[in-house]
Order: C-alpha cells, then sequence, then structure tokens
C-alpha cells in the first residue's frame, strides 16, 4: 500500500511539472507578443494591455512566492474551478485579498 502511494506522489509530481513547463512557455510567448504593441497603440484582440501585462507578472510573482513552495502552476483550469481552488488554499495558505486576486488573474490567463 505504501509503495502504491509513493508511486502516486511521483507521477503526480511529473506530471505538474510538464504542465508548468508549458504554462510558463504560453506564458512567456503572451508576454513576447504583447510587448511588441506600440504604448500608445489599442491591443488586437487576443493582446494584453500593459496593466493587464503588469497585474500577470505581479499574479505570477506572487504564486512564486506564496503557492510556489508546494505547488507548480497548472496548465490551464477554467476560471470558476480556479476560483474554487485559490478560495480553499487561501483559507490554508493565509493569502490576502490582494494575492488571490492577482494569482487568479495570472492562473486564468
Amino acid at each position: 500500500m505504501r509503495r502504491l502511494a509513493v508511486v502516486a506522489m511521483f507521477l503526480g509530481a511529473t506530471i505538474s511539472l510538464a504542465l508548468g513547463a508549458r504554462a510558463q512557455k504560453a506564458s512567456k510567448a503572451a508576454v513576447a507578443s504583447a510587448s511588441t504593441a506600440a504604448p500608445g497603440a489599442k491591443p488586437k484582440k487576443g493582446q494584453l494591455t500593459h496593466s493587464e501585462l503588469f497585474s500577470l507578472a505581479q499574479g505570477e510573482k506572487r504564486f512564486r512566492q506564496n503557492c510556489g513552495r508546494c505547488h507548480v502552476a497548472p496548465d490551464k483550469f477554467p476560471p470558476r474551478m480556479m476560483a474554487t481552488v485559490l478560495r480553499h488554499m487561501r483559507v490554508r495558505a493565509t493569502i490576502t485579498d490582494e494575492d488571490a486576486r492577482l494569482i487568479l488573474w495570472y492562473m486564468t490567463q
């Protein structure tokens, strides 16, 4: 029974690492595509504004500070599901309202 639990933890960690790497690549691609726009220009459909990019960067920073100790960023969850997970973890990890808002923005983009 104990061996099965160890195997399950190993598989979960491996999957988590793979999904986290994919999410990090997607985040870098979004930043690269949005940074090519002129500062005063209206963003194209699918591009983030500069304030949204700032919020995304802050959300990633807060995720790494609060959640990254135990978790790797998952690939993507629906916003409603992520809000529920974040609400439960907010109590356990004592995450502030501002941190929770920024983390939710980061996790759902």
